[in-house]
C-alpha cells in the first residue's frame, strides 16, 4: 500500500504550529505575571495610630441648613392688557402698597367718560321731571286742603275730595318712581364696575421686599396667568435644618438658638424655633425650622447656607474617635485595633457624631490603640508598623 507522504507532512506541520503557539502563549503569560505587582501578605503595612482615652463630651457642633425667604410671590395682573409702565427693576427694594406696574386703561377711561355723560343726562332729565312733578304735587296738595274745608261746610260733595286725594297719591307715587329710575341706577352700577377695573390696571406691592425677578417688559401683554415681577421678603428669613431622630430632643418650640451664615460667619444671628417636623424625610431626619431676623442691610440672601451652632453641656467622659478611623458599614461600624503588631478588626457602637468625631458607647476601652490612617491593603490580622 502506497503511503500518502504529503498528507503525513501536513499533519506534522499542523502539530508543529500548534506547539509553537502554545509555547508563545505560555511565554507571554510568564512575562505578564512578572510585571504584575504581587502583594506580600506577610509584609508589614505602615499605618498611623492613636491611643484612646476618655474625654469630656462638651464640644461645640453644628447642623448645616439653608436660608429661605419669609414670603415670596410672583405678581400678575388681574385683568388682561398691555403693560405701559414698570416702575421698578430687579434688585429694587419696594414697600407695601408701592405702585409697581401700570397697564393700559385708555379704553376703560373712554367708557367711563361715556357713562358719566349718560348719568349726567339722566340726572338732568330726572331733575326736570321732578320739578314738574313738584309743581303738580303742590297744586294737588292745595286742592285737597281747600276741598277739606269746603266738605266740612257741606259746600261740596265728598266725592270731589276723594278725587283730589287720589290725585295727590298718584303724584306722590310718580315722584317715588322718578327718584328710583332704573336707567340711572344701572348706569351708576356700570360706572362703579368700570372704576374698579381702572383701579386694577395699577398693580401695587403686597408687602415689603426685594424685586428678585423681572419677568416681563413694557409693551408685553399681561394676563392673570402670566407673572410680571417676583417679590421676595428677606427682612425675615426661615432657616431649616434636618436633625437625626436621636438628637431631636435637643430642640423645643419657641426656644432661641445661635445661627451663622457661611458667607458672613462673623455675623451672629438668633433663630426662634417655629417648626419641629412630625414626619421624617428620606434620610430618616426631621426638619426643624427657625425664624431669623435679617441684618439691617439685608446681607443674608435667600438660598445661602448657614449653620445652627450648638454646644453639648454633657460633662460625662466617653471614648471619642475621629470619624476617618471608622470602617465597615453604617449598620455595623468597625475600627482596626493595634494588638501585638497586628491589626484586629473590632465592631463598635456609635452613640452620636459631633462634626468630624464620633462618640463610641461600646466596643472600645480606655488605652486601646486604633488605626487612624493607612488603610490601603490593610486587613484583619495584617502585620503593621505604627509610624
Amino acid at each position: 500500500m502506497k503511503m500518502n507522504w504529503k498528507k503525513i507532512i501536513g499533519i506534522v506541520a499542523g502539530f508543529a504550529i500548534v506547539a509553537l503557539v502554545v509555547l508563545k502563549l505560555k511565554n507571554n503569560k510568564e512575562v505578564t505575571q512578572s510585571k504584575v505587582y504581587q502583594y506580600e501578605k506577610e509584609k508589614a503595612i505602615h499605618v498611623q495610630a492613636d491611643t484612646l482615652q476618655n474625654e469630656y463630651v462638651n464640644a461645640e457642633f453644628s447642623y448645616t441648613g439653608t436660608f429661605e425667604p419669609n414670603k415670596e410671590t410672583k405678581i400678575s395682573a388681574e385683568l388682561q392688557g398691555k403693560i405701559n409702565i414698570i416702575f421698578v427693576d430687579a434688585g429694587a427694594y419696594v414697600h407695601k402698597g408701592q405702585k409697581l406696574i401700570q397697564l393700559d386703561n385708555t379704553l376703560l377711561r373712554h367708557q367711563l367718560y361715556l357713562i358719566d355723560v349718560q348719568i349726567q343726562n339722566a340726572k338732568t332729565e330726572s331733575n326736570v321731571q321732578l320739578q314738574a312733578n313738584q309743581i303738580q304735587l303742590n297744586a294737588v296738595q292745595l286742592d285737597v286742603e281747600r276741598y277739606k274745608v269746603l266738605a266740612q261746610a257741606d259746600a261740596i260733595q265728598g266725592v270731589q275730595l276723594e278725587k283730589a286725594e287720589q290725585q295727590l297719591e298718584t303724584a306722590k307715587n310718580q315722584r317715588i318712581a322718578l327718584l328710583q329710575q332704573a336707567n340711572l341706577k344701572s348706569a351708576e352700577a356700570q360706572r362703579k364696575s368700570i372704576v374698579e377695573q381702572i383701579n386694577k390696571t395699577v398693580i401695587y406691592s403686597p408687602f415689603n421686599g426685594v424685586v428678585t425677578a423681572k419677568l416681563a417688559e413694557i409693551g408685553s401683554f399681561a394676563a392673570p396667568s402670566i407673572p410680571i415681577l417676583q417679590i421676595t421678603d428677606i427682612q425675615n428669613l426661615k432657616f431649616t435644618v434636618n436633625i437625626p431622630e436621636t438628637e431631636l430632643r435637643q430642640f423645643q418650640l419657641n426656644n432661641s438658638y445661635s445661627i451663622s451664615s457661611d458667607a458672613y460667619p462673623e455675623i451672629s444671628l438668633i433663630g426662634k424655633a417655629t417648626l419641629i417636623g412630625s414626619k421624617a424625610n428620606m434620610g430618616s431626619s426631621f426638619p426643624v425650622q427657625f425664624s431669623v431676623n435679617n441684618t439691617s442691610d439685608l446681607k443674608i440672601k435667600s438660598g445661602m447656607f448657614g449653620k445652627l451652632n450648638m454646644r453639648n453641656a454633657n460633662q460625662e467622659k466617653s471614648i471619642i474617635i475621629p470619624t476617618s478611623a471608622i470602617v465597615g458599614s453604617a449598620n455595623q461600624p468597625q475600627v482596626y485595633l493595634v494588638k501585638n503588631g497586628k491589626s484586629s478588626l473590632q465592631n463598635i457602637t456609635i452613640l452620636k457624631k459631633i462634626q468630624n468625631k464620633a462618640v463610641v458607647s461600646s466596643g472600645l476601652n480606655d488605652s486601646d490603640v486604633i488605626v487612624t490612617n493607612g488603610f490601603i491593603n490593610l486587613f484583619d490580622g495584617a502585620n503593621i508598623i505604627v509610624k
